[in-house]
């Protein structure tokens, strides 16, 4: 694999009860980019996300990748009355040790993950009372305190209506860009997809049926192939990337 994708995988194949998910399957994921993983339901998104890594996974103590990496599932769970300070600090824990407890780099990282999430006005509030985009927000802060160069998000929009999925994008985008972090999400809206990510990779079948930035991979071809939808890709009129309207 080139030197610059620290991020990938090699002749995969996963299978849940010999069910095959993903068949021989080869993917990188670019240093520094903002990628989606896109594709039908059951075609091996979340799973490839999963089984990213730069070396075997299966090789390294949990620690040690929980400190390369940060991955947030589907629709985290956290106990009740858990604060959204609380949530973050938990970002922290493959740092900590019978050697090495709570620290100043610790509280550190953590404010700045809640200065990040803007969620500093909400640090003292428990999850459950606030609302389904400040939630994703604090656990996004949780992902950020483990001071990771590489983030995985597993449809970090799921619950969301439209305005809280283009403000949590716009977060992610952000964080891209401002921070340098690699990141890597599954999402279902390609609309989404093409306007927020600049590489998506396209799934179909258990393999990587193509991959690229937005204008190459978003188009009336690759739609009918991927998704078996007839549809028209236009310029988004506000934002220039491409556009999926269905026939």
């Amino acid at each position: 694999m080139p030197a610059t994708a620290r991020l990938y995988a090699e002749a995969l194949s996963v299978a849940y009860a010999r069910a095959p998910v993903l068949d021989h399957l080869s993917a990188e994921i670019p240093d520094g980019a903002l990628t989606v993983i896109a594709g039908l339901n059951g075609c091996g998104k979340s799973t490839l996300l999963r089984s990213l890594d730069g070396k075997a996974i299966h090789r390294q103590r949990s620690r040690a990748v929980a400190r390369k990496l940060a991955i947030l599932p589907q629709s985290p769970a956290a106990p009740e009355g858990l604060t959204v300070r609380d949530l973050a600090a938990r970002g922290r824990t493959p740092y900590q040790s019978a050697l090495r407890q709570w620290s100043n780099q610790d509280a550190a990282a953590v404010e700045q993950a809640l200065e990040l999430t803007g969620m500093v006005s909400w640090a003292g509030r428990p999850l459950e009372s606030l609302s389904g985009g400040q939630r994703q927000r604090a656990w996004i802060a949780m992902a950020l305190a483990q001071d990771t160069e590489i983030l995985l998000l597993d449809e970090p929009t799921t619950y969301l209506d439209l305005p809280h999925q283009i403000e949590l994008l716009k977060l992610v985008q952000k964080l891209n860009r401002e921070t340098g972090r690699t990141v890597a999400m599954v999402l279902h809206d390609i609309n989404l997809a093409a306007r927020f990510a600049n590489h998506v990779l396209a799934l179909k079948d258990g393999r990587v049926f193509c991959q690229g930035r937005p204008g190459e991979i978003v188009t009336e071809t690759v739609m009918q192939s991927v998704f078996g939808l007839a549809c028209r890709v236009i310029a988004d009129p506000v934002h220039g990337a491409p556009y999926v309207i269905p026939l």
